[in-house]
């Protein structure tokens, strides 16, 4: 998961997962990396260009989406970030992604 982190996330959510202020969510302690496996993996799959509001704060720019890797490199990555800068949460399944993809293609 580092490397797929490191090859396609690390510039916007930078080295320690805090994102750029204003523009890109941090990944550490947000509900969106920690909660909802299944809203992770879709944003992961299929972007997001809707703000969102992380403890008060906005965050604006348009987050491509990643469908094109495989879903071993989506759980990996998406595991990678639940348990990395902090973040504590259980991993995500290659079972977990291929549903998701296959319930919203």
């Amino acid at each position: 998961g580092r490397e797929v982190y490191e090859k396609y996330c690390l510039v916007c959510h930078q080295v320690n997962g805090g994102g750029v202020s204003g523009l890109n969510p941090p990944l550490k302690g947000t509900e969106y990396v920690l909660g909802d496996k299944a809203r992770l993996i879709a944003i992961l799959l299929h972007g997001s260009n809707e703000g969102l509001m992380i403890d008060g704060r906005s965050y604006t720019n348009a987050m491509p989406g990643f469908a094109h890797l495989s879903n071993q490199e989506i759980a990996h990555v998406a595991s990678y970030i639940r348990n990395s800068f902090g973040n504590a949460a259980e991993t995500v399944t290659v079972d977990e992604v291929a549903k998701i993809r296959e319930i919203q293609e």
